[in-house]
C-alpha cells in the first residue's frame, strides 16, 4: 500500500514530484485551512505544512496519521499535546530559512533608518520631501541587540558585522563568532541598543516577553524588530512605546494575522506612521523555500526507509530512567522477546530500548533503560538463556 501524504501549503513542484517518483501518493491542496484539515487529513499517513495550523481535532480525527512535517522552523502551530496523545511525530526543517529570515531583518533595519517605504509612498502620491527624508542616523557603529542567537540570529549578525554594526546578542546558550558579545540582563544591553532584533520560538517562557516593562528598557526612537513570532511581543505594549517613546517598527508577524494566503486585513498597526508590517515572508524565498522542501522529502523519505525521523521535535526530552541494562545476545528470532519477557513478568516497563547488530549479522547487543531495577532472579533467568553472551546492570 503506498504511503499518503497530504501537502496543505504551498510547496515546489519539482519537490513533489520527488515524492511520487519515490512512489508517495501526494495530495497537493495549497489553500487548505485550519478548519478544513479534519476532513482532508483523516486518511493520509503524513501532513505537511507551513503556516497552517494543525488543531487537536485534526490530530484527534485522523485514521493512520503518523507523521507531520512543520516545512519550516517553528512549530507553534501543531498542536503537539495531541500528537503526542496519539503517538504521532512531529518534525521540522531547523535553519533551513535562516538566511532568508536575517535577510529581511537587515532590510527591515534599513527601510526604518531611511524611511523607505514613506519614501516611495510620497513619490507614488506626487510628493517631493527630500528635506525630511535627508534626516537618516546610518547604521554603521550602531549598537544592535539581537534576542535569540540561533541559526537566525547568528545569520543577522553575520550580516550586521559587515555593516560595522557593535553587535550584542543574547541566548540559552554560549554566544560565539560574528563579533558578537553575550550579555545576560536586558537591563543592561536595551537601554544601550540602538536596534533590537527578534528571533525566538514561542514557548512558556518567551510568550509576551516583550511587555511594557521591557520596552521600558528601550531609549526613545530606536528600532524594534520582530521576525519570530507574534505571541512573543505584547502587542498592546508594543503599540503604547511606539506612541510614547518614538519606536521604529518592524514586523513579518502581528496578532490576528490571517490564515488565507490573500483578502483583507485589519490592525491597530495600521494606524501607526513608524510601524512597517511585512505579510509573514520572512522564510519566503525561493532559496529558502527550495532548502525546506529538500529537507521535508529527506525526512519523509528517511522515515520510510529506516523508520528514522530526523528532527523529531515532541520526543521525550528527559525520561526518569534510573538503571540500565545492556544484554549481548545470538541475533535470532525470539531472543530479544524471550528477554522482555522476563522484565514484563517483573511488570518493568522499557521507556527506551535499543538494538544494534553487529558487523556479520550474528550478535547484537540490546540497551535498555529503566525506572526500576531488575531483579536478582530475572537478571539469573537472563543468564541462563543459551542465546545470551554477556548482560550488564547498572545504576545511571
Amino acid at each position: 500500500m503506498k504511503m499518503k501524504v497530504l501537502i496543505a501549503d504551498k510547496f515546489p513542484e519539482q519537490y513533489i514530484q520527488r515524492l511520487k517518483d519515490a512512489e508517495i501518493e501526494v495530495i497537493y491542496e495549497p489553500k487548505l485551512g485550519e478548519n478544513d484539515l479534519p476532513e482532508s487529513a483523516k486518511n493520509v499517513d503524513c501532513l505537511v505544512v507551513r503556516s497552517t495550523v494543525v488543531n487537536a481535532k485534526t490530530i484527534e480525527d485522523s485514521k493512520q496519521l503518523n507523521l507531520i512535517v512543520r516545512a519550516g522552523a517553528g512549530v507553534n502551530n501543531i498542536n503537539i499535546v495531541s500528537a503526542n496523545k496519539k503517538g504521532i511525530y512531529v518534525s521540522n526543517c531547523p535553519g533551513k530559512n535562516s538566511i532568508a529570515v536575517a535577510e529581511l531583518a537587515i532590510g527591515f533595519m534599513l527601510a526604518l533608518d531611511r524611511r523607505i517605504p514613506n519614501n516611495v509612498a510620497d513619490f507614488k502620491a506626487g510628493k517631493w520631501n527630500k528635506g525630511e527624508y535627508s534626516k537618516a542616523e546610518g547604521l554603521f557603529g550602531k549598537t544592535l541587540a539581537i534576542v535569540g542567537y540561533g541559526a537566525i540570529g547568528k545569520e543577522v549578525a553575520k550580516r550586521a558585522q559587515a555593516l560595522g554594526m557593535n553587535i550584542y546578542a543574547k541566548d540559552i546558550t554560549r554566544i560565539e563568532g560574528y563579533g558578537a558579545k553575550d550579555f545576560s540582563e536586558f537591563d543592561k544591553v536595551l537601554p544601550i541598543a540602538d536596534v533590537v532584533t527578534v528571533h525566538l520560538p514561542q514557548n512558556n517562557e518567551t510568550k509576551n516577553l516583550f511587555d511594557d516593562k521591557m520596552f521600558g528598557y528601550m531609549k526613545k526612537g530606536a528600532i524594534f524588530i520582530n521576525t519570530s513570532r507574534a505571541g512573543v511581543v505584547n502587542e498592546e505594549a508594543l503599540i503604547r512605546a511606539v506612541k510614547e517613546k518614538g519606536l521604529k517598527v518592524g514586523l513579518d508577524v502581528f496578532q490576528g494575522e490571517p490564515e488565507a494566503k490573500d483578502g483583507s486585513v485589519s490592525s491597530k498597526l495600521q494606524e501607526l506612521d513608524n510601524v512597517y508590517v511585512t505579510h509573514h515572508i520572512g522564510a519566503s524565498t525561493e532559496q529558502a523555500q527550495n532548502a525546506v522542501a529538500e529537507e521535508t522529502v529527506n525526512i519523509i523519505l528517511g522515515f520510510i526507509n529506516s523508520g528514522v525521523i530526523a528532527h523529531w521535535v515532541n520526543k521525550a526530552k528527559a525520561l526518569e530512567t534510573h538503571y540500565q541494562l545492556v544484554v549481548k545476545h545470538y541475533d535470532k528470532p525470539g531472543v530479544l522477546a524471550s528477554i522482555l519477557d522476563v522484565l514484563r513478568e517483573g511488570d518493568i516497563n522499557i521507556e527506551e530500548v535499543e538494538n544494534i547488530i553487529f558487523d556479520g549479522g550474528l550478535v547484537a547487543c540490546c540497551t535498555m533503560k529503566m525506572k526500576a531495577p531488575a531483579t536478582t532472579e530475572m537478571l539469573e533467568a537472563i543468564r541462563n538463556n543459551p542465546n545470551v553472551l554477556t548482560y550488564s546492570h547498572v545504576s545511571i
